[in-house]
């Protein structure tokens, strides 16, 4: 199996995972949830977006839920976040859709964690690239990312 930057991240920060693999075309969360034998709760997608004050934030939320971009935005302290365009994503992450993690973008982008997380030993996430999830403990995150915990879906 080819590894990617998230892979490669996690291995220098020692930080132990799992590996799922699933047909690439398959971008729906929920059915990638299936696809994976985990419950929806614990797989979480990546969003990455603008805020009013023009800074882009990063989102990672269950895939059974949506983001709610009051809470959002209340959780980094600026009034409005909205969602980058589909043709943004790529130039600004390094990553495609259904294939975005909040591990190894081009820049390091405050981010937030939908505070369920802490309910699981393990999430899991997109490993980089389609067709491909990590599984890891959400504290060990922190090893890699900057990142917070609050409640930002719907």
């Amino acid at each position: 199996m080819e590894k990617t930057n998230v892979m490669r991240l996690l291995e220098a920060n020692c930080v132990e995972y799992s590996v799922y693999t699933y047909d690439p075309l398959v971008t729906d969360g929920e059915i990638v949830t299936n696809l994976v034998g985990k419950e929806a709760d614990m797989v979480f997608k990546t969003l990455v977006t603008i805020g009013s004050d023009k800074n882009n934030y990063v989102f990672v939320i269950p895939v059974n839920c949506s983001l709610n971009l009051k809470k959002a935005a209340i959780s980094v302290g600026v009034k409005s976040i909205s969602m980058i365009t589909l043709k943004e994503l790529l130039p600004l992450t390094g990553y495609v859709h259904g294939g975005c993690s909040p591990i190894g973008m081009k820049k390091k982008f405050t981010t937030v964690v939908n505070d369920t997380a802490l309910l699981f030993d393990k999430i899991c996430f997109s490993a980089g690239k389609r067709g491909m999830q990590i599984e890891v403990n959400p504290e060990d995150l922190r090893k890699i990312t900057t990142h917070t915990y609050s409640d930002i879906t719907d």
